[in-house]
């Protein structure tokens, strides 16, 4: 039996925005992606299973909308990675100077 893998607690604010809000877990390896060999051949199960970061709900959304799952799984996997692309780090930019409770229209 596999070892049981245990993900860190949410912290605070949004691992991207920074903002203080309602965080879900985005994983950075999508799930759907997790029994593609291409996807087997090159992370770990640990790795796709606790790649993850919390993120707000827009931000989370923004990443959907920028991203398909196959960018996200080979591109696209660390914070740095996500942030490193103008189109997020636009977004991100723009909503950590936003304030608490702000969500935006799309």
């Amino acid at each position: 039996m596999p070892p049981i893998l245990r993900l860190p607690d949410p912290p605070e604010v949004c691992e991207l925005c920074r903002r203080e809000a309602p965080l879900t877990r985005h994983h950075l390896i999508p799930k759907a992606l997790h029994g593609k060999t291409y996807v087997r051949k090159r992370f770990a199960r640990a790795e796709r299973i606790t790649a993850t970061l919390w993120v707000c709900r827009p931000c989370h959304n923004q990443i959907h909308r920028l991203f398909s799952e196959k960018e996200l799984a080979l591109t696209y996997n660390s914070r740095e990675a996500l942030l490193a692309d103008p189109r997020l780090r636009a977004f991100v930019d723009w909503l950590a100077t936003k304030p608490v409770g702000f969500v935006p229209r799309h």
